[in-house]
């Protein structure tokens, strides 16, 4: 099968197109034939080997095939595969799994997957399993944003930005989109009441508060979040330096036992079956859509992670596996 395999941290361009074998399942896999994926910014940590994407190999790569999220077809089913049948239609996320989902096939533990619904797209399927989990988990994690609450997302650009502007408005939240003047336009039409150009205007510098802060670039220490929160009001650090991390994951943590108010930093919890129904709920509901910046063939993944680099999509970008030639 045809995969993107990379041996060696660095630019996109490390990313060669290769022939390497196709797993065989184990008794509780199913074979997935991939029809689509997408790019996450934890896929271009382990491409460069970032601190963080060192984490899982201090050298080299411990994945030598990147992509988390997964939507395909079941080929082929382990002896002791209950779930699924071959034909089923599956979704998921494969962060914790081996990732290898810049492939044409991936092995996966039958409880790893979601039936796809009917009504999305392979394409729309790749852009959930991260971004939309997590989006929603920052959205309705400890306590869910309730009618007229003040809702500042960070980066609401971006995949899971796009994802979180919508569940934010679907609970009825006022909602203020920070993010480069080119996606601001975006972000009203996907029902943001207030937008912001970063570059322009620092929400931490103002005066306003909010009841929740996703925050996905995340620069500051914890004191700074703080002030911008009102009582019981909630931030989450969903990505950003890592300094900041640490401060926001330590000093954030003594500062929330200290106050109503809570700042830390956001562990998803992938394929959360409760979660994964209360997304596709909205989507049935039309109230949440997925945003599609553009499609690569996997022959171009290289320059697909090149357009991630630039940050000026919005919305996720989508590797389409389907008659990959």
């Amino acid at each position: 099968m045809k995969a993107a395999v990379y041996t060696k941290y660095g630019a996109p361009s490390v990313l060669k197109i290769k022939e390497v074998e196709t797993p065989i399942p184990k008794n509780n896999e199913v074979l997935v034939k991939i029809m689509a994926s997408s790019i996450n910014s934890a896929d271009v940590e382990m491409l460069k080997g970032t601190f963080l994407g060192r984490l899982s190999g201090l050298f080299k790569p411990a994945f030598e095939i990147l992509g988390s999220d997964i939507s395909g077809v079941v080929e082929a089913v382990g002896s002791e595969v209950t779930l699924f049948e071959v034909g089923d239609e599956v979704y998921g996320d494969m962060t914790g799994s081996g990732f290898a989902t810049f492939a044409e096939y991936k092995a996966v533990d039958e409880k790893k997957l979601s039936r796809k619904p009917d009504s999305l797209t392979f394409l729309e399927a790749a852009t959930i399993p991260s971004a939309g989990v997590i989006a929603f988990q920052s959205i309705n994690n400890i306590k869910s944003i309730k009618p007229g609450q003040q809702v500042l997302i960070n980066g609401a650009g971006g995949g899971m930005g796009t994802m979180a502007v919508q569940m934010a408005k679907a609970f009825g939240a006022y909602v203020t989109g920070v993010d480069k003047s080119v996606k601001l336009a975006t972000l009203k039409s996907l029902g943001a009441d207030r937008v912001m150009d970063y570059e322009m205007e620092n929400y931490v510098k103002l005066d306003t508060t909010y009841d929740r802060i996703v925050d996905c670039q995340a620069l500051f220490g914890p004191i700074k979040y703080i002030r911008r929160l009102n009582a019981d009001g909630i931030f989450y650090m969903i990505g950003g330096s890592v300094s900041s991390l640490l401060r926001v994951g330590i000093f954030g943590s003594i500062l929330s036992i200290m106050s109503t108010k809570k700042v830390g930093l956001l562990l998803g919890k992938p394929n959360n079956k409760d979660d994964i129904r209360e997304i596709e709920g909205l989507m049935q509901q039309r109230t949440l859509n997925p945003v599609i910046d553009k499609c690569f063939k996997l022959d171009d993944i290289v320059e697909a992670f090149e357009y991630f680099e630039t940050g000026n999509f919005v919305g996720k970008i989508v590797i389409d596996m389907a008659d990959n030639k």
